[in-house]
């Protein structure tokens, strides 16, 4: 059996000292993954969402605040394009005898159509509802992987 000896300055209590930076590394790399998670969600949805002039790709990035976890798209025709549902009243706009759009009365609610919106996949091949989840189903491992380099972890 051994003895183990209380040391004559021991003054009885027992605890963890911890660095004082700890808290704030850890909050810093923290951030520093976040940041890297949004950022590249968005660059890898690009290609799943659709695409005609840049201005619902752009408005990933403009209403997002990167690193906060949250990807913002705040255009009036966001939620229509990533649901993949044709909404409102659709009143045809004819020009010079062409079907060139549709609108619809302002202040009027618009409801679901029941039809499909038709992606143009010149573009983005992979433009089509639910960009977001679909890109996470593809490039989830990837984007694991590289924020777990970031944070100091393994993701298998």
């Amino acid at each position: 059996m051994c003895e183990i000896k209380q040391p004559k300055d021991y003054n009885g209590f027992f605890g963890i000292k911890w660095d004082k930076n700890f808290s704030g590394e850890k909050n810093m790399h923290f951030k520093k993954t976040q940041r890297f998670i949004d950022s590249e969600c968005i660059r890898h949805m690009k290609p799943y969402m659709p695409f005609r002039n840049g201005i619902l790709e752009a408005s990933a990035t403009i209403g997002t605040v990167i690193g906060s976890g949250e990807i913002h798209q705040n255009l009036p025709y966001a939620h229509y394009q990533y649901v993949g549902k044709v909404y409102g009243q659709n009143i045809p706009i004819v020009e010079n005898g062409i079907l060139v759009g549709f609108y619809s009365k302002p202040n009027e609610k618009k409801h679901p159509t029941g039809a499909n919106i038709v992606y143009n996949k010149s573009k983005h091949p992979l433009a089509g509802p639910f960009w977001f989840a679909r890109m996470v189903a593809d490039k989830k491992q990837i984007i694991l992987r590289g924020a777990a380099k970031i944070a100091g972890g393994v993701v298998k």
